[in-house]
């Protein structure tokens, strides 16, 4: 069986079967582990990549993952194919589900396609100490591609409130570009 991390045909390209079967892999430990240990291999990765690159790029960086991500997850996990009330309850529905973070969409302007939306209890940084900045870029782009694959429409989506700046929630600005 061809190792598909580092042959050159597949280095750096990812594909959602390449994750694997975790059921499989994992029978006795299951798919489910601490939100420590995610923070642990995200945190080091950011820090790494900011001592490489600087921190306005390994934000940068972090952003075209998490876009990566949400392209990924809304194409192989969530169905594209319905409106934007059901679309986003079984978005809600799914994140909760996956234990990735409570969604609640606040404002949504058919006109532009700009909106606000919440996630509350997030996987990155719900807990962490207040730092007075915003952190979450890698959720930046999760959404930004998430959006991007259910509208065709591109997406600079910005986070206006954080955990870690003193909210309780963290609250994202997405602005549809034309």
């Amino acid at each position: 069986m061809e190792n598909v991390f580092q042959t050159a045909s597949s280095h750096n390209k990812f594909k959602w079967e390449n994750l694997g079967d975790i059921k499989q892999g994992r029978g006795d430990l299951g798919e489910e582990m601490p939100v420590l240990i995610y923070r642990l291999m995200q945190f080091t990765m950011l820090d790494v990549l900011t001592h490489e690159y600087g921190m306005e790029r390994a934000n940068e960086l972090w952003r075209d993952a998490g876009f990566l991500a949400g392209t990924e997850f809304a194409k192989n996990v969530l169905d594209l194919n319905v409106d934007l009330d059901t679309f986003v309850a079984n978005l809600h529905q799914t994140l909760s589900d996956m234990k990735i973070g409570i969604l609640r969409l606040e404002s949504f302007d058919t006109a532009t396609g700009n909106l606000v939306l919440t996630v509350g209890q997030d996987l990155d940084c719900s807990g962490l100490p207040v730092t007075d900045e915003t952190v979450c870029f890698y959720d930046e782009g999760f959404i930004a591609g998430i959006l991007e694959a259910f509208t065709g429409t591109k997406y600079d989506v910005k986070e206006i409130d954080c955990w870690a700046n003193g909210d309780r929630v963290c609250r994202f600005s997405g602005t549809a570009i034309a």
